[in-house]
């Protein structure tokens, strides 16, 4: 039986369109006689076989060829069997009402039957045979495709307007076959849609292991993105293909085919005013000066290079450890240069190489430095202590002794609130780094160093803006570590902004605290990531919302808040958002007996022994070990891959 499936599937295949066109023309003609004899065997039962034929042979090719011309002329063999709906129908309606009219002109030359019963019975006779042998002839040819060959049954999820319009538009597959659907809508349950049966969500595993099916398509395009991703996952997770089909407005242009999400303005988070654009109107000291940026490509960096470009330095050295970075910023800043007539240096290395440092100052003597270059990601620096240490801390010691020795008249380096009572490696580094430029500021003569101290950065790298939209696009959960957590924030143009300012301000050693204003919640900064892209928080009190906020607990050497100084006391400057900070710092002596210490805890590659340094030389730095093995073991990979 399977091998005459399989030949005739084969045959069916191997026809041509020209001779399927010819087969359907057939079934229009072939139906005249039949439907012929069929009326004159209501109305005429008593005539014999030979007394039909007599009646019927005088009138039969002349409907035989208007059967057939009209037929073609109407297109109907040339609409395929899956496509044979309302308008084909239509067009059967007509060729039927043809051939009524011609059978009517015809009785009153021969006549067949003398009133109309005979006419209107022909009529229904080939409407009715028409029609349903386009329907028989479908599902056969239908019954041989899913015998004969291979197909993917599909489970339709949604059986509303558009997962019916999916299910007839399929029906012209041959390697797709819907089989079922699933709705939510309780009142669909038992009942069949567009001839298939429509089950729950729950009964899914059973209707995809007793139907064979291996792939869902969800046809819910009005559902919000987060909930047809959160759908996706669970049946993802059953093993199962899915895609998602967009909206028919979507298809035919009405709407984009684009996420959602929105963008999400930085400043909608900071709960205060932004500074305006023009707070470096008139700033003249860095006009027709040379200046060397350090972590050029970074956010902050980057930021500061766009904003120095734009008061016409003579030339921007631009000091990048990422060539990617480096190679991107660069591409962005050209034409920017070209219209300030400011010449632009690339230079790809790190700052912890003093011989390329010092090659540099020589070569290009820069009048004015800002060092952005660091590593700031807490857990990374918490897991790459040495790592961290080496750039922050040595790095630092490099690029600000050889803009002393190369008679650079200001330096600045860009700190973080995280340097105050640090618990974090990071942060320790930070703290390190700003006292080696405090022990530096007290005994320069010639070049100005200063500190410019603040918090968070919003839509920076590593900040928590673009990891919460990341998780929203992808439909959820949004994780925070501590519900009471708080941070400092303020737009990336704004602090690049202040920093430049501050940096003028400087008459050596001053660590500059910038105005951030109230510190922001960040559970409530993840609700409004999630209310601004359009959707809603899913909690207790609103269990049909789009996106979850999840508590996964506080990272090492993560802080509940950050602060912006040690001891609380600052002096005001002469811009409102721009503070300096009064800290005390350790000795030269005690500096250069740190640095020792780490030099060699470095150098030697031991991170158990940083925590007893740092815990003496960094004021509140947490005494309990937040190095733990992991952290070790991750420093010594290192230096085997290197």
């Amino acid at each position: 039986m399977a091998a005459h499936v399989q030949k005739l599937y084969a045959f069916i295949k191997s026809m041509t369109r020209q001779q399927k066109h010819a087969v359907l023309l057939g079934v229009d003609t072939l139906l005249v006689p039949v439907s012929l004899w069929g009326m004159l065997f209501l109305l005429q039962p008593q005539l014999d076989l030979a007394a039909l034929v007599t009646l019927i042979l005088p009138t039969l090719p002349y409907l035989i060829l208007l059967a057939g011309t009209l037929s073609w002329a109407l297109g109907l063999p040339q609409v395929r069997l899956a496509a044979y709906e309302t308008r084909a129908v239509g067009q059967t309606a007509k060729l039927t009402l043809a051939l009524m009219a011609a059978l009517w002109g015809l009785t009153l030359i021969n006549p067949l039957q003398g009133d109309l019963r005979g006419v209107v019975v022909f009529g229904l006779i080939y409407f009715i045979a028409s029609v349903t042998l386009r329907m028989t002839l479908l599902q056969v040819v239908n019954t041989l495709y899913s015998l004969g060959k291979d197909h993917r049954n599909v489970l339709i999820y949604g059986a509303g307007t558009t997962g019916v319009q999916l299910v007839q538009a399929l029906k012209v597959h041959d390697e797709i076959l819907p089989v079922a659907f699933v709705d939510d809508n309780t009142s669909l349950h038992g009942v069949t849609v567009a001839g298939l049966p429509v089950y729950p969500a729950l009964d899914i595993p059973n209707v995809v292991a007793s139907k064979n099916i291996d792939r869902v398509l969800l046809t819910m395009p009005s559902l919000s993105s987060p909930k047809l991703t959160q759908i996706a996952r669970k049946l993802e997770g059953m093993g199962l293909e899915v895609q998602t089909l967009p909206s028919f407005a979507q298809l035919v242009g009405e709407e984009a085919l684009v996420d959602k999400l929105t963008s999400v303005s930085p400043q909608s988070f900071l709960g205060r005013d932004n500074l305006g654009n023009n707070l470096l109107t008139g700033l003249s000291d860095f006009t027709g000066k040379t200046v060397l940026i350090s972590g050029a490509g970074g956010s902050i960096g980057s930021e500061l290079c766009r904003q120095v470009l734009s008061m016409k330095p003579a030339k921007l050295i631009l000091y990048e450890l990422s060539e990617l970075a480096l190679y991107t910023i660069h591409q962005e800043l050209e034409p920017l240069a070209a219209e300030t007539q400011s010449e632009l240096t690339v230079i790809l290395g790190s700052v912890g190489n003093e011989h390329q440092v010092k090659d540099v100052m020589d070569a290009h003597r820069p009048n004015i430095v800002l060092h952005a270059a660091a590593y700031k990601h807490v857990p990374l620096v918490e897991t790459n202590p040495l790592t961290g240490i080496d750039n922050n801390v040595f790095g630092t010691q490099v690029l600000a002794k050889a803009a002393q020795d190369a008679g650079v008249e200001r330096f600045t380096l860009i700190s973080s609130d995280k340097a105050v009572r640090p618990t974090n490696i990071m942060g320790a580094s930070k703290r390190l780094a700003e006292q080696v430029i405090q022990d530096m500021a007290s005994r320069s003569t010639g070049t100005l160093f200063s500190i410019v101290r603040f918090g968070n950065v919003l839509g920076s790298s590593g900040s928590v803006i673009p990891l919460f939209q990341e998780q929203v696009a992808r439909g959820g959960p949004v994780t925070i570590t501590d519900p009471r957590m708080t941070r400092y924030f303020m737009t990336v143009q704004e602090a690049a902004c202040l920093v430049l300012l501050a940096s003028t301000f400087t008459e050596g050693g001053e660590i500059f605290v910038l105005d951030m204003g109230q510190p922001v919640s960040i559970i409530q900064l993840a609700q409004q990531v999630i209310e601004s892209a359009g959707f809603t928080v899913r909690d207790e009190h609103n269990l049909d919302g789009d996106i979850e906020i999840v508590i996964i607990g506080k990272r090492s050497g993560e802080k509940l808040y950050e602060e912006l100084t040690i001891d609380g006391r600052q002096a005001s400057t002469l811009h409102q958002k721009i503070f300096i900070a009064r800290e005390a710092h350790p000795s030269e002596l005690e500096t250069a007996s740190t640095l020792k210490k780490l030099r060699k805890i470095v150098d030697q590659r031991q991170p158990s022994n940083l925590v007893n340094v740092l815990s003496i030389s960094v004021e509140g730095y947490a005494r309990k070990s937040t190095i733990d093995s992991k952290s070790i073991a991750s420093e010594i990979q290192v230096q085997i891959s290197d």
